[in-house]
């Protein structure tokens, strides 16, 4: 199983919030490029990105912080937040991402989300299926659809969507462990290569998420935050 760090930025900085609300922001570094660093020489490979201002904004905002780190390291970036037009994903990609998780854009812009997956193919699209109460969040997780996360993911798989990103927002940034019900639910019913996030809060919880069948997990405020260390990851990896 792939383990992701992910790095949140709003204003230019890493944050974290707790259960998306920006309101609850905690700035970790001031420069994500340092944090960055420390993951490649880890060892990891991966990077999950996030522009949380591009989120709220509905329009890409950081992209200099994804060409400073995608140009000083070799980490491979997700990139997501704000992508809602052609315009933004080819802002994103001309910057250095590796591939896109299209969220908020796939819920309310299905058709958009089908001619990226024709012209960029699966495996540069990843779709973001982020829920609450088994609901989909849209723009930052400020608003909230009637739309089923099961239903959601069935609906992109027929689309030839390969690569999903799930977050329970009620898991997220509260270091009490992921949702793996959930997560065995949609692996039981869909074939995708599912990308756990949110609530990881120890290593056995990245265990327990490979045996649950997880393609990959996405870990954040448990790096920052001290209950798993870089020297963990690493052993793992």
């Amino acid at each position: 199983m792939r383990i992701i760090p992910a790095i949140d930025i709003i204003g230019g900085k890493c944050v974290r919030l707790t259960k998306g609300d920006y309101e609850t922001q905690k700035v970790y570094y001031e420069k994500p490029l340092e944090i960055a660093k420390l993951f490649e020489d880890t060892g990891l490979q991966f990077l999950h990105l996030v522009d949380l201002d591009g989120a709220k904004s509905k329009h890409i905002v950081n992209h200099k912080v994804l060409y400073e780190i995608t140009t000083k390291t070799k980490l491979k970036i997700d990139f997501g937040g704000g992508l809602k037009t052609d315009e933004d994903l080819k802002i994103a990609f001309e910057n250095g991402a590796n591939q896109i998780t299209a969220g908020s854009v796939a819920a309310n812009n299905p058709d958009m989300v089908i001619n990226w997956l024709k012209i960029y193919g699966t495996q540069k699209i990843i779709l973001g299926a982020d829920c609450n109460n088994r609901k989909i969040a849209t723009n930052g997780w400020l608003q909230q659809s009637n739309i089923d996360v099961i239903d959601f993911i069935k609906y992109f798989e027929l689309q030839g969507i390969k690569n999903v990103i799930c977050t329970d927002i009620a898991k997220d940034g509260m270091l009490q462990g992921a949702s793996n019900e959930l997560y065995k639910e949609i692996l039981a019913s869909i074939k995708i290569n599912l990308i756990a996030s949110g609530g990881v809060s120890a290593v056995q919880d990245l265990i327990d998420l490979k045996n649950i069948g997880c393609e990959a997990a996405i870990v954040g405020k448990a790096i920052y935050e001290g209950k798993i260390s870089l020297n963990e990851l690493k052993n793992l990896c």
